[in-house]
Parts: C-alpha cells; structure tokens; sequence
C-alpha cells in the first residue's frame, strides 16, 4: 500500500495536469485568506462558527478543512502526497488546532516560521553529512549534477530559513490584515523570484546541458 513518497518520479497525473497541483498547494491559501477577510460576515451568517472564535480563528479553521481537502484530492489524483505539502499540511493540522483549542492566534501565525525553520534546518544539516536532500524533492523537474544539487540545496537552506524570520518580522510588529495579506500575497511572489534566480544556476549544471556540451 502506498503511502508517503518523496517528489522524485513525477505521475502521469502530475504531468498531465500541472494547474491542478498548483491549484491544490495554492488552494488553502486563498481559503485561509477568504476566511480572514470575510470573518465578520461568516461568523453572522453561520453562527455556528463563533465556536471557533474571532475572524483569525475561523479562517485558520477553514484553512485546516482546506488543507485536510486538498491532501485527499492529492492522494486521489496523483497517487502519492508530495513531501512539502504534507509536512506543512501537518503542521498547519497541529498549530491550527492548538490556535482554535486555547484561543490564541500566536500558533498559527508561528506555523510559517515552524515549517521554513524545519525545512531550512533539514537542507542545510543534510548537506553537513554529504546528502543534498533537494534532490529528493525536485529531481523530478531536473537533473542536476553533484555539484549543481549541494549549491542549490544550500541557497534554499538559507532561503528557507530567511522565510522564517520574515515570517517572524511580520505578525510580530503589523496587523493579523497585513500578515494574512503578506502570507498570502507577499510569501509567493517572493518565492518565485527566488525560484527563478536559480535557473542559471539549473542550467549551469544540468545533466542535459552537460551532455549536450559533451556531445
């Protein structure tokens, strides 16, 4: 029976139908951002909800609903759960519920910090034992020399870990509207420009490349 599996063979699903997947990872996001700016009116037209709390806790509440949704859906559809989402889907899970259960918002505004702060911590001391743990997760997309994974690896160590403290800087000196709007709005774009400086770096050491050169 299969179950968690690391990102390194992408399905036949996955190929075929690459909006779905994103709009599975980026779905709970925009939950969670409904929820917080639609709070109010949510709690007046569902009363029901106020057991969960204020506006915050009602969306970390549909966020976790949406977060538990698209992990079935994932597993439904691409007959594995891909590693990144399911550990923050995981922590999402647990600081949600500790934020609804003792009524403090602090748990899931830590959630980011948590995840980035684990994922950073893993890259980086895998790389301290000779193991570039990216490759397991993005091997599917690309190949990439030794060399190529050790450098990648290490930038998004650093990155994941500056994710973290941003996160930090954030809900700690602004409102939960300007850190809900930053989590949603702010922490992907920042992401992708990320992602998209490493290219030349991906093309530099490419195995593809290098055996194009070798050719």
């Amino acid at each position: 029976m299969q179950s968690l599996e690391s990102d390194t063979v992408a399905t036949r699903a996955e190929k075929q139908h690459p909006g779905l997947k994103f709009a599975l990872e980026i779905g709970p996001l925009l939950v969670f951002f409904f929820g917080n700016l639609r709070g109010e009116w949510l709690l007046q037209t569902f009363p029901s909800l106020s057991v969960l709390g204020g506006p915050l806790l009602v969306a970390t509440g549909l966020f976790m609903a949406a977060t538990v949704l698209s992990l079935i859906v994932s597993k439904i559809v691409f007959k594995h759960l891909p590693v990144m989402p399911f550990v923050s889907g995981i922590v999402v899970l647990i600081f949600g519920g500790l934020s609804i259960w003792l009524q403090d918002e602090i748990f899931i505004k830590m959630k980011p910090t948590i995840v980035n702060t684990l994922f950073g911590v893993a890259l980086l001391v895998g790389l301290m034992f000779g193991k570039s743990l990216l490759g397991y997760v993005f091997n599917a997309a690309f190949q990439l020399t030794e060399e190529g994974w050790r450098k990648l690896t290490l930038r998004w160590g650093i990155f994941f870990l500056f994710l973290a403290v941003l996160n930090e800087v954030v809900w700690r000196n602004f409102s939960d509207a300007v850190w809900v709007n930053f989590k949603v709005w702010g922490t992907m774009p920042i992401t992708i420009a990320f992602t998209l400086a490493q290219m030349p770096l991906i093309m530099k050491h490419s195995l593809d490349q290098k055996n194009e050169d070798g050719a």
